[in-house]
């Protein structure tokens, strides 16, 4: 698997894409959160007798699950790692001053600026040379 890179530029070029990506998936992870919690406390209050009245509420958790981890999957065709969804984190794979690393953009921050090792995460970041 080839791994993209991103320069500093191509990755502030795509944030405001990514930006309202990231608004969406995090409507829909709350979304699916409280149908969830939804779900389960109707499960619990439930006597089953006959059938399955829960089957219509699964299956809509069930399509809400898939329709989010396809939302997911457009982050990492495009080689965006999503670290966090809420508050949003994202990291970019590229080469920095020779060496393998990953910008690294977090949400309220109006551009990238900072990056890290791949091994050092979020408490390892340092200012970009370019930025």
């Amino acid at each position: 698997m080839t791994i993209k890179r991103f320069t500093l530029e191509e990755a502030n070029a795509l944030l405001p894409q990514l930006k309202a990506e990231l608004g969406r998936l995090q409507e829909m992870s709350e979304e699916l959160e409280e149908q969830y919690i939804a779900y389960r406390m109707m499960k619990a209050s439930y006597k089953t007798t006959k059938g399955d009245p829960l089957f219509e509420l699964e299956s809509k958790l069930d399509f809400m699950q898939v329709e989010f981890n396809l939302h997911m999957d457009n982050f990492s065709r495009q080689g965006v790692l999503v670290k966090m969804i809420t508050p949003g984190l994202l990291d970019f794979p590229a080469i920095v001053d020779g060496e393998e690393a990953l910008l690294c953009w977090r949400e309220g921050e109006d551009r990238i600026a900072h990056y890290h090792g791949w091994n050092d995460g979020y408490a390892g970041r340092r200012r970009h040379p370019d930025a």
